[in-house]
């Protein structure tokens, strides 16, 4: 049975159909009351969940057919089935474990995420930070960094130097030289501030987006990062070249000895000529001559890197190689004499294949906390917050001494103060007085893989955070029509699932009592049709030869056990693929090729849809019952399918069903049509 139609046009035309509007005389708009499909001791089903579960499992595809009355009911029964072992597992309490509480939190977290505002602002970080990896710029810095234990008009003059600096390097000053003299970054004595070429992801955030937002030869104002603040000047801005795999030879240089330098350029001179002979090898080179201990013995190579991501020097010249296999002029680093050459080249990877790995790292850094901050405007925005300051200030005062790991202590401060039903802030209309955010810590508290918070202010960035995502998840429920319907399916599916396992499947699997019953009360499902024992040997390889002596050793044969054994050691040592084996007692008429046979004659040689057998049968085995053992699989399947009915039969007589006709009538021409 295969059928399917649009889900969207079927619950458009339900929202038509279900909620009518009337105009009175007045004027003024009459809507009639949603109508149920059916009910559940009162609970109602609306038509647009089953037309949602009859759509999800019949899905548009080519071999789709109409939907006919016959299969509309069947799966209306189904569904009925399904909503009344929902309503005993709610019954039952299955919903206020602890396990289905984790599993249905876990997910519906996984299940939200793509519609909230986080991700939204999320999404947009990434996308930026894909983008600028199409880049690399080239910058320089002044570091100003504040002294130890950096009191506020510490910072303040940090800054007001920091701006003069700026204002000196605007005004046409060598940058170069201003780094020299003013910055506390301790690379800038070597490279006078310049940083060389970097990209997205390789620099704190507020200096990469402010390196990124100017222009060549543009000065930033002052930076604030954790270091301080910076005033940076962009240099160049060219295209990303992407990744290159390169493979080098190292002649090492000894910083304390002055006369390792003229050895080692004397020794990497003539290595580079001797690899300019044809005659010459890289791998055989690298492995006599390089110093890089790590690498020498496979060929030199390193690993994959980009802009920005290794010394400069060896950088500048990697990059400067174009075809694969060139092999670069000496280069000095501070490691010593590297001769490279360029193994090969990949570009930026498509968007989708770095999106984990750009937002693991999104994560990670500062733009964590900056995607939270704007979340959280955008929620108080969006949610109308309306904080109690007054009451804000009270707390940060009364309650500066709470650790934040006792709700009991949190409860004896709030009752000295008065504070109990004090209203602690409003979100989307509804006030949340104190009382309910100590409910929340408590709750907190209580969870065995809740994250600690420390003290006052940690549990009201915590609580306000939790309440407004509550408030986004209220509007998908009240909005977004897949969104509630798919985690009601997950919802009810957990129940059905644990109610289930509880009363059929494991029931079934351990009531070793209630097998043999069902077994003694439906012995004539478990019969054996009439038997025989057969040696069945089908031939793999043509090979005409030791067909024939096959036949000649099997044909003055009676079927025993040990042919089998003797057939493998005669034949298949030599010819392992010569033919294949069955040696069993089999059900004559569920056999393809024994149920042909005259089973009055021990052997048989017979040629079937191009293949050639050998039977040899043995006497018949009369049709009997099966052993329970022998049927034990088969007998716990079907005793858990009649464990499965009578519970059905059970909660159709234990609670009551109500259906509406004309409801159901309705759905039925949705669904055809």
């Amino acid at each position: 049975m295969k059928f399917g139609f649009s889900i969207c046009f079927a619950l458009v035309l339900l929202s038509a159909c279900a909620t009518k509007v009337a105009v009175e005389e007045n004027n003024e708009p009459v809507v009639e009351v949603r109508k149920y499909l059916f009910t559940i001791d009162g609970e109602p089903t609306y038509a647009d969940e089953f037309l949602y579960i009859l759509n999800k499992n019949n899905q548009p595809g080519a071999d789709r057919a109409v939907l006919s009355e016959e299969d509309f009911e069947k799966n209306l029964e189904l569904f009925i089935n399904f909503k009344l072992k929902v309503a005993e597992a709610m019954k039952l309490g299955y919903h206020e474990t602890e396990e289905f509480e984790r599993e249905f939190a876990a997910f519906r977290e996984d299940l939200r995420k793509p519609y909230l505002l986080e991700s939204e602002v999320q999404e947009g970080e990434l996308q930026k930070a894909y983008e600028r990896l199409q880049e690399v710029v080239k910058a320089s810095h002044i570091l100003l960094s504040f002294p130890t234990n950096a009191s506020l008009e510490d910072s303040i003059a940090v800054l007001r130097m920091a701006e003069k600096i700026q204002s000196e390097a605007q005004a046409g000053a060598d940058f170069g030289a201003l780094a020299l003299e003013h910055s506390q970054d301790p690379s800038a004595q070597v490279n006078r501030g310049n940083l060389g070429y970097f990209t997205a992801m390789q620099m704190v955030y507020p200096f990469e987006a402010a390196a990124y937002d100017l222009q060549v030869g543009e000065v930033s104002q002052p930076v604030l990062t954790d270091f301080g603040y910076h005033i940076i000047r962009l240099e160049d801005r060219k295209p990303n070249p992407g990744e290159i795999r390169v493979s080098h030879l190292l002649v090492r240089t000894n910083p304390a000895d002055p006369a390792s330098e003229d050895r080692a350029v004397r020794r990497i001179a003539d290595i580079y000529a001797q690899l300019r002979l044809e005659s010459s090898t890289w791998e055989g080179t690298v492995a006599s001559f390089s110093e890089d201990q790590g690498t020498r013995n496979s060929g030199g190579l390193l690993p994959w890197f980009g802009v920005g991501s290794i010394v400069p020097e060896f950088e500048e010249a990697a990059f400067n190689l174009t075809e694969i296999g060139e092999i670069s002029p000496p280069v000095k680093t501070d490691y010593g004499y590297h001769i490279i050459r360029l193994e090969e080249r990949k570009p930026i990877a498509p968007f989708e294949e770095l999106e984990p790995t750009l937002k693991s790292r999104i994560l990670r850094d500062s733009r964590s906390t900056l995607i939270k901050s704007q979340v959280l405007a955008m929620q108080k925005a969006k949610y109308q917050v309306k904080e109690n300051e007054p009451l804000l200030l009270t707390l940060e005062n009364v309650l500066s001494d709470w650790s934040g790991d006792s709700a009991d202590a949190l409860e004896t401060v709030l009752n000295a103060e008065g504070l109990w039903e004090e209203e602690l802030v409003v979100i989307a209309g509804e006030p949340m007085p104190l009382r309910t955010f100590h409910a929340f810590v408590q709750k907190e508290l209580n969870a065995v893989e809740s994250r600690r918070v420390a003290g006052w202010e940690g549990w009201y960035e915590r609580f306000l955070a939790d309440r407004l995502k509550a408030a986004e998840e209220q509007e998908l429920l009240e909005t977004n029509a897949d969104y509630r319907l798919l985690l009601q399916e997950f919802r009810e599916g957990i129940l059905l699932f644990s109610l289930m396992n509880d009363l059929v499947w494991q029931k079934g699997i351990l009531d070793s009592l209630g097998q043999h019953q069902y077994y003694e009360a439906n012995i004539d499902r478990y019969q054996w049709k009439d038997r025989v024992p057969a040696l069945v040997v089908t031939m793999t390889q043509e090979n005409e030869t030791q067909e024939s002596n096959i036949r000649r050793f099997l044909s003055s044969k009676r079927y025993h056990a040990d042919l089998k054994y003797q057939l493998e050691d005669r034949w298949l040592d030599e010819f392992p693929l010569l033919f294949t084996l069955e040696d069993k007692l089999v059900e004559v008429p569920e056999h393809p090729v024994i149920k042909a046979l005259d089973l009055s004659k021990p052997f048989h040689d017979i040629r079937q849809e191009g293949k050639q057998y050998f039977v040899l049968t043995g006497e018949r085995v009369p049709a009997e019952a099966k052993k329970f053992e022998e049927t034990r699989g088969m007998v716990i399947q079907d005793y858990q399918s009649y464990l499965d009915e009578k519970l059905i039969g059970e909660l159709r007589n234990k609670f009551v069903l109500r259906l509406d006709e004309d409801e159901k009538k309705r759905v039925y021409e949705i669904a055809v049509n």
